[in-house]
């Protein structure tokens, strides 16, 4: 119990879904912590300190343990607080709740943002790209409330910080929608339903100051 206790500090950067997806899950557990916030792009002496590797955001210390990368941060805050679920007890459910969220970090991440900022090919065609990932996660989502079924988990979480509290903010400022409600049907049900989830909501970055994020990092991504 006294582990558990134990005092919990997350160290991120208020625009970054990989910080913003570790706060839905200390709030969905109810766990006490302190935030310390980073003024990226640079990188604060305790930053590479604890993270010397990656040098990223977002860090878990709790009770001395540091923990770098959001997938194993909420991993370990499912197994270290075992209420509210976040991960499925099923170990299949579990194995596909994981390839989800890399198939989310990993590809939706690069046709919803690097893709479409620098639109090699032309941005029509970057668009219909995403959609062809976007559409596999419509067809999962498909007859649920949220990907963890009634309630939200860690497919959820992960891409609900990825989706629609960061790429469709970029979208909004390219002045484009990869997911119309009329195609997406599902998948915009499911962004609503987010929305009601008090853990979520509250980790939801202010709108405007985060689409002019975005577009500043689009354009720095377009010159890199």
């Amino acid at each position: 119990m006294a582990e558990k206790e134990g005092k919990v500090k997350l160290i991120g950067f208020w625009a970054s879904p990989f910080s913003r997806r570790a706060e839905m899950a200390l709030r969905l557990k109810g766990i006490p912590y302190e935030y310390l916030e980073e003024a990226l792009p640079n990188k604060s002496p305790l930053l590479l300190e604890l993270n010397p590797i990656h040098k990223k955001v977002p860090i878990l210390v709790h009770n001395d343990k540091i923990l770098p990368e959001s997938h194993l941060i909420l991993e370990y805050i499912d197994q270290t607080w075992s209420n509210n679920p976040i991960l499925p007890q099923d170990p299949y459910e579990k194995a596909m709740a994981r390839f989800w969220a890399k198939f989310i970090d990993d590809q939706i991440i690069t046709v919803g943002f690097r893709s479409l900022v620098k639109a090699e090919k032309g941005r029509e065609v970057a668009i219909e790209e995403a959609r062809e990932k976007f559409a596999f996660l419509e067809k999962e989502v498909t007859g649920k409330d949220f990907f963890g079924g009634k309630t939200i988990g860690f497919v959820d979480m992960v891409a609900g910080s990825v989706i629609p509290f960061c790429l469709a903010r970029l979208w909004e400022g390219m002045r484009i929608d990869v997911i119309p409600e009329d195609e997406f049907p599902e998948l915009n049900r499911w962004i609503k339903n987010l929305k009601d989830i008090d853990s979520v909501r509250e980790c939801i970055p202010h709108r405007e100051k985060h689409i002019e994020h975005m577009m500043k990092v689009s354009e720095r991504h377009k010159l890199a």
